[in-house]
């Protein structure tokens, strides 16, 4: 009775997980979705506290389990409560990588178990020491993608002579090891030095990564992540973990090669390419384009807005550092209240981490219905009075259409060059993640404001008031 209780606690939460992942679709059901997984993610630890052994004992240590749990808890909501949102990726990357950590250490104290029989059974032989492996890359993988995102180390590709070698020569003697434990000789020794060279794996691959494609990196891992707990799963013989880490690892890699389709780059591309180093030839110098950057006061701006019929808004990684995300609905409401059609284009790379932008205006309430992605947007430019970009800087770079020199031609860009006037607000000349300069900012219809952008939208908004 006791088994069949579990059992159907764990199916009630795979639906849970199912659903979530439906509901986390669209923005405006996203929210009800992440709460409906918390829901069945406690439904599933609550039922793990009533499981028995084969005498029909408890769980050993249950008051350790629960402080466990307890503490586990608050630290995760102090965090979620404490963290900026412009902050949000680093979190995303940290909590990832302490998912594929605590896959890694279950495997390291399960594998002893697997030889107390008489025979060792081959799948949880197998699945112990793949988790190991793929939990442990996962680890230390976030944890350098979360260095790099806090700044902790440069967001430009580290790389070092032999690289690509050394990983190789680390990857073969990590498969190497593997299928020897995978033999069913018992070796803890061995077992601990598979875990270092999967650590250190994790780290020489993502080093070499440029900030350019942490995004995309952040996703990858998190697929691993996911089939790294999946393979958990059946060393726990646990039917909910197995079923959530099949749906993380299935859908993160769906949405890392998604994020690859939007930035028209091969996923060996992003991990083996060293993008985003900064040496790349300019898109101006490569393409022999020259002009004028026209620097325009914010009173100057808010007279091209008081004039304009529509308006599309384009927010980049500057406005997540600015934290202008307030101040940007307030000018948007304010355009809407002079019968201004104000709408905001979404790129899909846009930012640190997939759906830094959307998540960020939805903290400031911005309506859902005035979110447009990339290719319901694009078609409307043309017609568009004034584009407003805001810190964004590779996703709307017009080289990515000609420019075969650019490590960003064939990307899908935002068309903001065709808009009648485009307005960037951004706090110097510096280049994006890809390290190259920005044709969009000479174009004879592009005017810039710079500063912060939190200060200049909101030195725009009180300057449209006394228009």
């Amino acid at each position: 009775m006791n088994g069949d209780f579990i059992n159907v606690c764990y199916l009630l939460t795979a639906v849970t997980f199912m659903l979530a992942l439906k509901l986390m679709n669209g923005p405006k059901t996203a929210r009800l979705g992440n709460l409906l997984a918390a829901c069945g993610m406690a439904l599933a630890i609550a039922a793990t506290f009533f499981i028995k052994d084969e005498n029909g004992e408890s769980l050993g240590n249950l008051p350790w389990i629960a402080l466990a749990f307890l503490l586990g808890s608050f630290l995760g909501a102090w965090s979620a409560r404490r963290v900026q949102m412009t902050a949000m990726p680093q979190m995303v990357a940290l909590f990832n990588g302490l998912g594929g950590g605590a896959v890694a250490l279950v495997a390291l104290v399960e594998y002893p178990h697997l030889f107390a029989g008489n025979f060792v059974k081959s799948v949880p032989l197998v699945t112990t020491v793949l988790s190991l492996v793929i939990g442990s890359v996962s680890f230390s993988g976030s944890m350098i993608a979360y260095g790099k995102l806090q700044e902790l180390l440069t967001g430009r590709p580290i790389t070092w002579p032999g690289q690509k070698f050394i990983n190789f020569a680390l990857f073969i003697a990590v498969v190497a090891v593997v299928a020897f434990l995978m033999n069913g000789v018992p070796s803890v020794s061995l077992l601990y030095g598979l875990l270092g060279m999967a650590l250190l794996l994790g780290v020489t691959l993502v080093l070499p990564i440029g900030g350019a494609d942490m995004p995309v990196v952040i996703s990858l891992l998190n697929s691993f992540t996911g089939c790294a707990a999946g393979l958990a799963g059946f060393v726990l013989d646990n039917t909910a973990l197995l079923i959530g880490g099949g749906l993380v690892g299935a859908s993160g890699l769906i949405l890392t090669l998604e994020m690859c389709k939007a930035m028209n780059r091969p996923l060996s591309n992003v991990i083996f390419g060293a993008f985003g180093g900064g040496n790349a030839a300019g898109a101006l110098e490569s393409s022999g384009k020259s002009g004028t950057v026209r620097s325009y006061s914010v009173e100057d701006a808010a007279i091209i807005f008081s004039s304009a019929n529509s308006v599309i808004i384009v927010p980049g990684y500057g406005m997540a550092v600015a934290q202008a995300q307030h101040v940007v609905k307030e000018l948007a409401e304010k355009l809407a209240a002079r019968d201004i059609d104000v709408k905001y284009a979404i790129h899909p790379v846009a930012g640190r981490m997939p759906g830094h932008m959307n998540v960020l205006l939805a903290e400031a309430d911005v309506p859902y219905e005035q979110l447009f992605d990339l290719d319901e947007i694009n078609s409307e430019f043309p017609q568009t009075d004034v584009a407003l970009v805001i810190g964004a800087n590779d996703v709307v770079n017009p080289a990515a259409r000609y420019d075969k020199a650019s490590p960003i031609y064939g990307m899908p860009i935002l068309d903001v060059d065709k808009a009648r006037t485009v307005i960037v607000s951004k706090r110097s000349m510096s280049p994006g993640f890809a390290g190259i300069d920005n044709e969009l900012f000479i174009n004879p219809n592009t005017i810039m404001v710079f500063g912060n952008a939190k200060i200049t939208i909101a030195k725009l908004s009180a300057a449209l008031d006394a228009l």
